[in-house]
């Protein structure tokens, strides 16, 4: 489990620092202080404590100074004022936007996400990623429009899952913006 907290810690960073790349270059040495650190772990904690955030929600944040900037979907109700609430009580978060997307409820998209579990889980390795309190990987569906988010252990992973679902009957589109945790960004 810390492991996994740890993995989750690293690629909240990771994607922190390569989202605010214009907001690093301020600092000397391109690194960012400690205090940014911080508000990025504790922003990042906030939002996966989430009592409804699961499988099915996506949500990012940037912080530009004492600005944090949420993004993302979400299916479960509450959801996302719970996350701007929990943000905003972060000590140095001056101010919230909130862009975070709460789906429409859909039984189209309802049988979808179902699919898309199902066909996971008969995939056998694949699901792990689905699996846990905060799993590595969210499957997103709107409208008929599947978005896989998150991380995933190596390539062929991240392209099993996208294969699998282009499968699910009934889906428009898949996209698939999952970062293998040990591939350079170049």
């Amino acid at each position: 489990m810390r492991a996994l907290m740890k993995f989750f810690l690293m690629a909240a960073a990771f994607v922190m620092l390569a989202g605010a790349a214009a907001n690093a270059q301020s600092f000397i040495g391109g690194k960012r202080p400690a205090n940014l650190r911080a508000m990025e772990d504790q922003i990042f904690h906030k939002i996966l404590m989430l009592p409804n955030y699961g499988v099915f929600d996506h949500i990012t944040y940037q912080l530009n100074g004492s600005t944090v900037v949420l993004g993302g979907s979400t299916i479960s109700l509450g959801t996302k004022k719970g996350a701007e609430r929990e943000v905003r009580r972060i000590p140095g978060v001056e101010r919230v936007i909130n862009n975070i997307e709460e789906l429409p409820p859909s039984s189209f998209d309802d049988q979808i996400r179902r699919q898309l579990v199902a066909r996971f889980e008969r995939t056998g390795n694949i699901y792990r990623y689905l699996q846990g309190v905060n799993p590595p990987v969210r499957l997103v569906v709107n409208r008929g429009r599947i978005a896989l988010e998150g991380y995933v252990d190596n390539r062929s992973d991240a392209n099993t899952m996208n294969i699998v679902a282009r499968g699910v009957t009934g889906a428009f589109e898949v996209e698939n913006h999952l970062i293998v945790k040990n591939e350079r960004v170049r």
